[in-house]
């Protein structure tokens, strides 16, 4: 039992010797001994050919996908209506809302605000995704419910169908109080 002790204090010993004898380096003199590495050593990376020009990556164009069918998501609260373009597998395509259109305090929560992101957002998914067809989801209990339909009606987006997801609590959190007017 004592040998074991005395075997990793020795250890122990060894390494702080160890560490001892290399030369401590600080940030500033590392850095500054790869600034003076020089600049044809093998060891570093350069995009330049033989004439010195720097080589640029190509720039990839990202292709928008032609998504005819698809999910619009409604979120209309008391203060704010959110409208979501997804395909069919719930990828979000392009979005808005009544504060990005440029609306602020309780005008977000108009009907008016809400057909104006509705209008936004399909234009949007028209444009470019060719959207034409879509199943609405819609969530919340807000004035902006039924002018976003309506507003995806007018801008000729067949409506396949109309599906109210709003949560109803069972239990759950103490519902805010009631108010006094």
């Amino acid at each position: 039992m004592t040998e074991d002790k005395s075997k990793t204090t020795t250890q122990a010993e060894e390494k702080k010797t160890a560490k001892a004898d290399e030369p401590v380096v600080t940030k500033t003199q590392a850095k500054k001994e790869t600034q003076e590495a020089p600049k044809d050593s093998p060891d570093t990376t350069s995009s330049e050919n033989e004439s010195g020009e720097v080589k640029k990556a190509p720039k990839r164009k990202k292709v928008k996908r032609a998504v005819p069918y698809g999910q619009v998501h409604i979120s209309a609260s008391f203060n704010n209506t959110i409208v979501t373009f997804t395909d069919s597998n719930g990828g979000a395509l392009t979005a808005s809302s009544s504060g990005a259109c440029g609306f602020r305090g309780s005008k977000k929560g108009t009907a008016y605000a809400a057909q104006v992101a509705a209008e936004k957002a399909g234009q949007m998914a028209q444009q470019q995704y060719g959207f034409t067809k879509a199943d609405v989801y819609v969530k919340g209990i807000g004035l902006g419910r039924e002018s976003a339909v309506r507003t995806l009606n007018t801008l000729g987006i067949a409506v396949e169908s109309i599906k109210d997801v709003t949560g109803v609590a069972h239990g759950g959190v103490r519902p805010r109080k009631a108010r006094r007017v």
